[in-house]
């Protein structure tokens, strides 16, 4: 019998058609496809592999400015690439140094928790600190001293638990929650912690009996801690209840309402600030939650004191970093990103789309500090700044001695 029979070369035929498609791709027939190309002579089409999807997401990675230079580490990372742990009370996933080799001095994880579910009883060494990004949440603590912690967080709200404070998270109706958790440790790994159910099972019962006065036969059938972590439970009742009779507050609100703050406005967007002298039980970072409107900037600036780690909430936005040493990089960022900038390197924020852009500086400071490339500018003698540009009268009367973090398109 002749092996090549119709069935056989129906599928080559096929399969020709398919790579025929294929190598019109990677032969970049399509205009419409992007180039690592600026002009005539720099750069070149991409004939091989590629992940076009990628490509068009991060433009300024595959064809960056022509004011980039020199090598930088990746300032990037998504949480969509990140390995997702679920449960059957919700998921979460994590970006820590082993993602993003340059973030030491913050980690991040998503989690998302359904109506009634919790995060267990726990405590870690590392201070937490938490933005809201949806639905709304029961959040529980106690302080060293006995003072009680309990409150509801919805969107827009902050909390911070000082490392070693024992704590819990459950959703609340009708759908539960998601946040971001935001640790002072680049090498915080969401499964170190310290959970109470863990704790119990490599207790001795005899010790658990003694301690708690009972016998320890009470703990003979204690609950398996892999099926605690994030597990289902019914949906609490009203707050007051919770808030026990006779429980003493702890002296410093452990919530924050970062919405209700009134922002620095400008006509590229807003800036909400908050540090620890706002939000005084946050000893540990600091934030601020910056809106740009589209075609607008995160001005020109640097910070001062520590590195910086971002999270982006909504839309799509290009950083462009400045090393010194004449090492320059851009980066694209889209919802669900973490960016990085290091300690005083000089950067920008600005918005691609055509959308609001919202995300959040974070820093592990007490306080929020940057510094205007504008003002600075601005707040330097005429005669000695012009010796260092060209600048004609109309840059020089454009220059601004306050400071406006938002710059309009």
């Amino acid at each position: 019998m002749n092996p090549i029979s119709r069935r056989n070369i129906l599928a080559v035929g096929a399969a020709g058609g398919l790579l025929a498609a294929s190598s019109a791709a990677m032969g970049q027939t399509s205009p419409q496809l992007p180039q690592p190309s600026r002009a005539a002579g720099v750069g070149g089409n991409v004939p091989g592999p590629r992940d076009i999807t990628r490509d068009r997401e991060n433009p300024d990675m595959l064809n960056p400015p022509s004011t980039d230079q020199g090598t930088l580490p990746n300032l990037r990372f998504s949480f969509a690439d990140a390995h997702t742990k679920q449960s059957d009370g919700g998921w979460t996933r994590q970006v820590t140094q082993r993602e993003l080799g340059i973030s030491t001095t913050l980690a991040g994880v998503e989690m998302r928790l359904d109506a009634g579910s919790i995060r267990e009883l726990h405590w870690h060494k590392q201070a937490e600190w938490a933005y809201m990004l949806y639905g709304t949440a029961r959040i529980t603590a106690i302080d060293q001293d006995g003072n009680n912690f309990v409150d509801d967080v919805g969107v827009g709200d902050l909390w911070y638990f000082p490392g070693g404070v024992p704590h819990s998270i459950q959703g609340l109706g009708p759908d539960g929650c998601e946040f971001l958790l935001v640790f002072d440790d680049g090498s915080f790994d969401e499964d170190d912690t310290f959970l109470i159910t863990d704790w119990f099972k490599r207790i001795p019962q005899e010790v658990l009996g003694k301690n708690f006065g009972v016998s320890g036969d009470n703990f003979a059938h204690l609950p398996d801690p892999s099926q605690r972590y994030i597990f289902k439970s019914e949906v609490p009742g009203p707050l007051g209840p919770d808030r026990l009779r006779g429980a003493k507050p702890v002296p410093l609100t452990f919530k924050h309402q970062l919405m209700a703050q009134d922002p620095i406005r400008t006509k590229g967007g807003t800036v909400r600030i908050a540090d620890s002298s706002v939000f005084k039980a946050s000893k540990n970072i600091a934030v601020a939650l910056v809106e740009i409107e589209p075609g607008g900037m995160r001005e020109l600036h640097w910070h001062p004191n520590v590195d910086e780690w971002q999270y982006y909430i909504e839309g799509q936005a290009r950083m462009g970093v400045f090393a010194a040493q004449g090492a320059a990089r851009t980066f694209d960022y889209r919802a669900g990103d973490v960016g990085y900038v290091p300690f005083a390197m000089g950067h920008y924020i600005e918005n691609t789309g055509n959308t609001p852009v919202r995300f959040l500086e974070m820093f592990r400071s007490s306080y929020y500090a940057d510094l205007s490339l504008d003002q600075w500018m601005a707040l330097t003698p005429p005669q000695l700044l012009r010796a260092h540009f060209p600048l004609d009268q109309t840059v020089m009367d454009s220059l601004h001695k306050k400071k406006y973090p938002v710059v309009p398109a």
